[in-house]
């Protein structure tokens, strides 16, 4: 096994290389790119995509990133018994920030957020001595370094001309995201049907009762990253600052939950609930959701789906870790999801985006239908809504 590990940054501890518990059994493991055992395996894409994104967030607080690059000898791809176990060695060893893609020819790489080369160097031999697969080329390089990028590209030119999969939770589900699609298109007709009698009450409410226009138009952060023009009834003045939310969201993703808690210590509540922009009327159609129904246009559109993670303000994403942007890579954006009928303002903003990332794990026609009765449910109580 040979190595090449700058040594030009300091040491972490290995402890910091937190352990996760098993997920799955390993015989039942899907072993293709994919969310695998409870460890999202990214395909080279999407694996390359977090690594710019990474690279960037590094040169900004200057903390060390770790690149490793692992060649399981005698394997051409995920299709046997061997990675599944590997698979379930990596759900033992790496951290939620962590990110894993696969980039063909068995070679499999890790990106390790504030992780030294000497943190990684464990690392590797964590993953090499649980393994049971022969003996890996392992190859390390640390950013900032020219040996991060050297390193990259050498296992680049050596995988590219292999075939590349996309994640698995996509292609062997592929039949099923055309019965979504069909879903969200019959189902958002029969709302908009349905609903537009309120819908016209909710825009004449509006209109009579603040000046500007009825519909709010916001850029959204949709799948892979791509922006779309987002639609709701507008509930806020027009002449407003959006540094409020701004602020309040910064503190919300890094974590300064006591800066934010509107709540108390035994019940928190994560949500700007004493923003001045509300008009009266805005309050009201948050509180019922009504505010949300323009976005059937967004799903009749293509950009959103009945059920998916919230899409971002493109400012939040400038916040985000790079584990974050997960939720936007396999799935369009919801109108709603698992973190509306399951935690709402009540949750974290790493809790929310571990309920998107269990949904995208998890997702099946049945959970999405269990998720929409939930949110009829949540609705009719008005729960967490105000």
């Amino acid at each position: 096994m040979s190595k090449t590990a700058p040594q030009s940054v300091g040491s972490e501890l290995a402890s910091g290389l937190n352990v996760a518990s098993v997920r799955a059994d390993p015989k039942q493991i899907d072993i293709t790119p994919g969310h695998s055992g409870g460890v999202d395996v990214l395909s080279r894409d999407h694996f390359l995509t977090q690594l710019h994104r990474e690279k960037r967030r590094a040169d900004r607080s200057r903390a060390p990133l770790s690149l490793v690059v692992m060649h399981f000898a005698g394997h051409g791809g995920f299709d046997n018994d061997d990675y599944r176990d590997i698979i379930t060695d990596l759900s033992l060893s790496t951290r939620e920030t962590d990110v894993i893609g696969f980039l063909g020819d068995g070679v499999v790489a890790f990106l390790l957020p504030y992780s030294e080369a000497e943190a990684a160097d464990v690392f590797s031999n964590l993953i090499v001595s649980r393994t049971r697969t022969p003996a890996a080329n392992v190859k390390i390089a640390t950013y900032p370094g020219s040996s991060f990028d050297t390193l990259l590209a050498d296992t680049l030119a050596q995988v590219g001309t292999s075939q590349v999969l996309a994640p698995s939770s996509l292609r062997k589900n592929i039949s099923l995201l055309g019965v979504k699609r069909a879903i969200d298109i019959t189902g958002s007709i029969a709302l908009l049907i349905l609903a537009s009698p309120l819908m016209l009450v909710t825009a004449i409410a509006v209109k009579l009762t603040s000046p500007g226009p009825v519909i709010f138009r916001q850029m959204r952060i949709g799948r892979e990253g791509k922006p779309f023009p987002f639609y709701k009834f507008r509930s806020m003045r027009c002449d407003n600052d959006d540094g409020i939310h701004r602020d309040y969201v910064k503190n919300l993703i890094q974590g300064r939950h006591d800066q934010i808690n509107e709540g108390d210590a035994d019940k928190p509540i994560y949500k700007l609930r004493s923003d001045t922009r509300i008009t009266a009327v805005g309050r009201i159609i948050r509180r019922a959701s009504l505010d949300e129904l323009p976005q059937l246009f967004n799903v009749l559109k293509g950009e959103m789906s009945l059920v998916g993670p919230r899409p971002p303000i493109p400012y939040e994403i400038e916040n985000y870790q790079s584990w974050h942007m997960r939720r936007l890579q396999e799935v369009r954006p919801g109108i709603t999801g698992l973190w509306q009928v399951e935690g709402r303002s009540k949750t974290t903003f790493d809790e929310m985006v571990r309920l998107d990332l269990r949904y995208i794990r998890n997702w099946s026609l049945w959970l999405d239908i269990k998720i929409l009765f939930k949110t009829a449910m949540v609705v009719i109580r008005c729960d967490g809504a105000d």
